[in-house]
């Protein structure tokens, strides 16, 4: 009949007009979820594709490390910085890394508190995410301060022959409080979550090491009712405690820049600019990592389409604001009427460095609008493909920021251009290889999905299944 509605297929299950897809697939009931996620790091020996992907990253990682005591022993000479660029790649890759950090937050903290149930199939992922992004962060700014021996001055400790104290009112200084806040809240909740999981592993634990760590890491969980009440109380109160921090971190990273007087940095829109691009690049890591991870890993009935369809659209969301934001810059410099300003971003788009920032334009603002339609928000290597563009943008946004701000200033005397060193690039290509390091001796070892919080979904799925069967 003609404007008869019928029911799509989607992930091998009907979807009714007017009806959400379900977000547990396969028929399956908590015996058969808690056997298809504790598999996983139950495997005695882990697949050939685990091994191959560890090696490599693992051998990026011993790459970094190795570059890292190479610029110790010789020298901040080794990179590329120069006059005026004083800050060069090691800034980048600290404000790129902390913004992928920025989804696990939102994902597991603002969507619990809203009861977004089709965040219990993912958090997990993006809260590991966080803790290894915040990691590759860290390792940039404390290796960028030069004398590397001398770090303790940082410290306010009293002393009689140390005349110099940190400056309380740098938003250098600003930032070691807020991403070091960032980071215990963020593992505490993670971990936290993970507690009731890494109980049933135990559980189900066949060999004595098993049982000794998995025994050690849940502290003692029973599963009675104190304990569930006791941890619900901690996590809504932790989810609260980091709930903040998606706007405050990001926003404290760009006070870096908005508190100085240079071109190009001296915009009161910062803040919700830096904010809105690190939840944009996060959600496209997540996307970068769920997709392989659920095809590897047979998760498909756990981590659905629906999932992955509704963090698309995040990035749409948030895609559109960035590229909202780029426009903002423009009209600010124009209408400010401040001509060293109105230079620093026409010098952006048509000066040296123009291939970098049509580049950043082309992968954030363009390639993102391919997910207004559904064909591209319903096919993972679609996603897969368009969440890397994203990762490159972002990269890309930070690089043209920091380097053409930095390159061209107010005297043309002054002016230089920044050429990173090969070391810059291997540190850059390294940290990825520590993050990659870290996420797949996660999924190793770790559940990669909340067990607990699915089988609640679930259970509520059959519950609703069932009183509209009657």
């Amino acid at each position: 009949m003609a404007g008869t509605l019928t029911p799509t297929v989607v992930d091998n299950t009907f979807e009714e007009p007017g009806r959400r897809a379900p977000l547990v697939l396969g028929g399956h009931d908590f015996a058969s979820l808690t056997d298809t996620v504790c598999r996983i790091p139950e495997r005695t020996r882990p697949s050939a594709a685990w091994f191959v992907c560890f090696g490599i990253s693992s051998s990026l990682m011993l790459m970094l490390f190795g570059l890292i005591g190479h610029l110790i022993l010789t020298g901040v000479g080794v990179w590329g910085n120069n006059n005026p660029v004083f800050w060069g790649w090691p800034i980048v890759n600290f404000v790129f890394w902390v913004g992928i950090g920025h989804a696990g937050t939102l994902i597991s903290a603002i969507l619990c508190l809203f009861r977004q149930q089709w965040r219990t199939s993912i958090n997990r992922f993006a809260e590991a995410m966080t803790i290894f992004a915040v990691v590759c962060a860290g390792i940039f700014p404390g290796i960028h301060i030069g004398r590397i021996w001398a770090v303790y001055w940082l410290a306010p400790y009293p002393s009689t022959h140390l005349a110099m104290w940190p400056n309380f009112r740098s938003p250098l200084l600003w930032d070691v409080f807020a991403v070091s806040t960032y980071a215990t809240i963020s593992l505490l909740f993670w971990y936290m979550g993970m507690i009731p999981d890494l109980a049933t592993l135990r559980d189900r634990a066949k060999e004595r090491w098993r049982q000794i760590l998995y025994g050690t890491l849940a502290l003692g969980w029973t599963g009675s009712a104190r304990h569930w009440s006791r941890y619900e109380k901690a996590y809504i109160l932790l989810a609260a405690l980091a709930t903040p921090l998606v706007l405050s971190v990001h926003s404290v990273v760009s006070f870096d820049f908005a508190v100085s007087q240079l071109p190009g940095w001296h915009t009161t829109i910062f803040p919700p600019y830096f904010v809105a691009g690190a939840v944009f690049s996060g959600f496209a890591m997540v996307i970068t990592l769920l997709v392989p991870a659920r095809e590897l890993f047979g998760l498909k009935d756990v981590v659905t389409v629906r999932h992955l369809d509704n963090i698309t659209k995040f990035i749409l969301v948030t895609g559109s604001m960035v590229g909202y934001a780029y426009m903002i810059e423009f009209f600010i410099a124009w209408y400010g009427g401040n001509a060293y300003e109105r230079f620093a971003f026409i010098n952006r788009a048509f000066g040296p460095y123009a291939w970098a920032y049509w580049t950043m334009i082309t992968c954030n603002v363009i390639t993102p609008q391919l997910f207004w339609f559904k064909k591209f928000r319903t096919t993972p290597w679609i996603m897969f493909i368009v969440s890397i563009f994203v990762n490159i943008g972002m990269w890309f946004e930070r690089f043209v920021i920091i380097v053409t701000s930095l390159s061209r200033d107010f005297l043309p005397s002054s002016w230089g251009y920044f050429k990173p060193t090969w070391v810059d690039i291997g540190m850059f290509i390294g940290s990825f290889g520590l993050f990659f390091t870290l996420f797949l001796l996660f999924i190793r070892f770790m559940p990669m999905v909340a067990i607990s919080e699915v089988k609640a979904v679930l259970a509520h799925e059959q519950h609703e299944n069932g009183e509209s069967s009657h």
